[in-house]
């Protein structure tokens, strides 16, 4: 539930505006905005059509997570998002595009986390996402499709990016299906019914070289993509977010997400069973407990949790890479991979935002 694009989109698109930030939800993402479509319970996906951009809605990112191994077996992560927002509905040509794009990268060892953000408009080229053939791109960033024909746009892709300091480009290879978040691709994020338009491809499989301070070292790993849209995604006491995602050495899966309201929160899961089936769990079912702070960026962060779904079986401790996986970006927040231990193995990816 990649909440957290929302609110550096938001700033952007504030900033772009020249007006102060509304006072509703986290950074104002309580606030119903008019004319924006909003995400309907009925919608099934269709692609290749849903893998492109929705201009009616307000808000949608294209976002990947990646653990990855070096020669050496050392751990590495990287990230590669791509966020739209639109200041009204639709589409434009040049400069009256209502559309804004932002890209963030990373990428993250146990000793370092190197990141970087552009900023783009739509209309003139810079930024955008084209179906056929898959292209998702800002500036010289880019994931385009090489699927094969006849095959999903997104089964298998292309990656780059690079900041001061590091780059990658990665091969991606999917293994498994395209899984719908929710309820079959409805995606409810508060009691009050605040929801999105959630799909994962959480199958990749991944080879290619990244680039660490001048060295450049091959890698292999797995990858999680998300695809999410929505208008008005948060409730107006919710103040922040914590969401996982858990890639289990014997092939299942588990995204997670608590959305906190300084109560119990609003939380979500859904099970992927290795050959791609979901089950969406019941309220009440995970249960996230935070077990360990670390200050990051001048803010008390939980860089170690307790994960549970007993319905499952799982019991895990979850802990950071590098807990100073911080992303100083437009507006700041923390993201960076994860491994775990307990009940099951493997590892994973962890997003934070609202700490202050």
């Amino acid at each position: 539930m990649r909440v957290k694009g929302w609110l550096a989109i938001l700033a952007t698109v504030l900033v772009c505006a020249g007006q102060e930030a509304p006072a509703q939800g986290f950074a104002g993402m309580g606030e119903a905005v008019k004319g924006f479509a909003n995400p309907d319970p009925s919608h099934r996906f269709a692609f290749p059509a849903d893998h492109g951009a929705h201009p009616d809605f307000r808000i949608e990112w294209w976002y990947l997570t990646a653990t990855l191994t070096g020669p050496d077996g050392t751990d590495y992560g990287a990230q590669w998002t791509l966020f739209r927002t639109a200041l009204r509905p639709g589409e434009g040509t040049g400069f009256a595009s209502p559309q804004l794009w932002m890209g963030h990268a990373a990428l993250t060892s146990a000793e370092r986390h190197l990141f970087a953000e552009k900023l783009g408009r739509g209309g003139v080229g810079q930024a955008g996402v084209k179906v056929s053939p898959f292209a998702a791109w800002i500036d010289d960033w880019q994931m385009i499709s090489r699927a094969s024909p006849g095959a999903d746009a997104l089964s298998a892709l292309d990656l780059n990016a690079s900041g001061a300091g590091f780059a990658y480009r990665l091969a991606l290879e999917a293994k498994g299906p395209i899984v719908a978040q929710g309820d079959q691709g409805y995606s409810v994020k508060s009691a009050a019914g605040q929801a999105s338009h959630y799909y994962s491809q959480p199958f990749y499989t991944v080879t290619g070289t990244i680039t660490l301070e001048g060295k450049d070292i091959a890698v292999t790993g797995q990858a999680w993509l998300d695809r999410e849209w929505s208008s008005q995604p948060l409730a107006p006491d919710q103040t922040g977010w914590d969401w996982f995602s858990l890639k289990f050495d014997d092939g299942a899966r588990l995204m997670g997400f608590r959305l906190r309201d300084g109560g119990a929160g609003y939380l979500s899961a859904t099970w992927i069973d290795a050959d791609g089936t979901p089950t969406p769990m019941p309220p009440g079912a995970l249960r996230l407990t935070p077990l360990e702070e670390t200050r990051v960026a001048g803010r008390d962060i939980p860089v170690c949790w307790r994960v549970e779904l007993p319905q499952k079986a799982v019991d895990v401790t979850a802990a950071a890479l590098n807990p100073q996986s911080f992303m100083d970006t437009t507006v700041p927040y923390w993201e960076g991979p994860i491994v775990f231990s307990g009940s099951h193995t493997g590892r994973g990816y962890l997003e934070m935002t609202g700490y202050e």
